[in-house]
């Protein structure tokens, strides 16, 4: 039985950057499938996303190695069978990354650790080529000529389409962007920034600027914040002994609460919830392409990707913005 999104009806989709990828205006975060989604669940998730007519699934190499007993692969494997299962690979977008530290012989973005790790996520997510790889962390030790020549190889052999970078700052981004000009090697096409309403300052300013200047495509991750966003933490007893405890905490302070208040005001306005409210909030965004938000469950599906035809007016978008800055 297909979800009710399915109805939603064509999405429309945006360029991302000059990567040549074409996708839907919310990519779908793979981090919770084999964590706090099994594999039912995920399925269900994934095949509710592809029927209302979004295209791109973001993982790692790396998901969810933070979990006791994972030594890392969980999502790509879960995503890789329900490939297999729809048979429609064609018409879904896979990015994935590559650089997280693993153990001694599996961390950074050396020439072998990349062209290894690449051919570990194929077989677990049985394909022959990835849409969209990226280095999921800068690695300070390894040249960028080395590091871009490895994706150059994989892009000659057709198994990688675009490259894109993922928790680089201004600098090292802007490096690597003339490292590719002057080498003739390929670029990255896309930034995956941490990013959303609650968390503003590390992207604004130079790091944007780098992504106008070189029409990158940027991918904004943890867009609802951990969850923060979508209003279900409101004090200290509404995160205890949660998996996303640690990382919403930090949000619990006045700052955080202005946040949820305007959210709450604007959410009201426009008969939405506050998560719809966030991710159109990054939709609108002049650099970005699609933020990345995770669902445990295909009611919580539903509800993030209504947000791709919410649209803010500008006294929304400005309350938003005085509250967050």
């Amino acid at each position: 039985m297909k979800s009710s999104i399915a109805e939603a009806g064509t999405i429309e989709k945006r360029k991302l950057g000059n990567s040549g990828l074409e996708i839907a205006p919310l990519v779908l975060g793979g981090n919770v499938f084999g964590w706090t989604a099994d594999e039912p669940t995920s399925f269900r998730i994934l095949d509710a996303f592809v029927d209302a007519g979004f295209n791109m699934i973001d993982t790692a190499n790396s998901y969810s190695s933070w979990v006791p007993g994972h030594p890392g692969g969980e999502s790509e494997t879960i995503i890789g069978r329900w490939l297999k299962t729809i048979g429609k690979r064609q018409t879904v977008l896979i990015a994935t990354k590559v650089g997280s530290d693993l153990g001694p012989s599996r961390k950074g973005l050396s020439k072998d650790v990349i062209l290894r790790e690449l051919e570990g996520s194929l077989q677990r997510l049985q394909t022959d080529h990835i849409d969209l790889y990226q280095s999921h962390f800068d690695d300070l030790e390894t040249p960028l000529e080395e590091t871009l020549a490895a994706y150059d190889q994989l892009i000659k052999q057709g198994k990688v389409r675009a490259i894109g970078a993922s928790n680089y700052n201004a600098e090292r981004l802007s490096q690597a962007l003339k490292v590719s000009q002057e080498k003739g090697c390929p670029r990255y096409e896309t930034l995956q920034p941490h990013y959303n309403l609650a968390e503003r300052s590390q992207f604004e300013g130079d790091l944007a600027g780098v992504c106008q200047e070189n029409r990158l495509g940027v991918i904004p991750y943890f867009s609802l914040a951990s969850g923060f966003l979508t209003g279900k933490y409101r004090n200290a007893a509404d995160a205890t002994h949660k998996a996303r405890e640690i990382s919403v905490s930090k949000y619990l302070n006045e700052r955080g609460f202005r946040i949820l208040q305007a959210l709450d005001e604007v959410a009201e306005r426009h008969n939405a919830t506050p998560a719809q409210v966030s991710l159109a909030w990054l939709m609108a965004r002049p650099p970005v392409t699609a933020p990345i938000a995770s669902a445990t469950s295909v009611e919580q599906l539903e509800s993030l990707v209504a947000a791709a035809t919410l649209r803010l007016d500008e006294t929304s978008l400005e309350q938003l913005n005085q509250a967050s800055g």
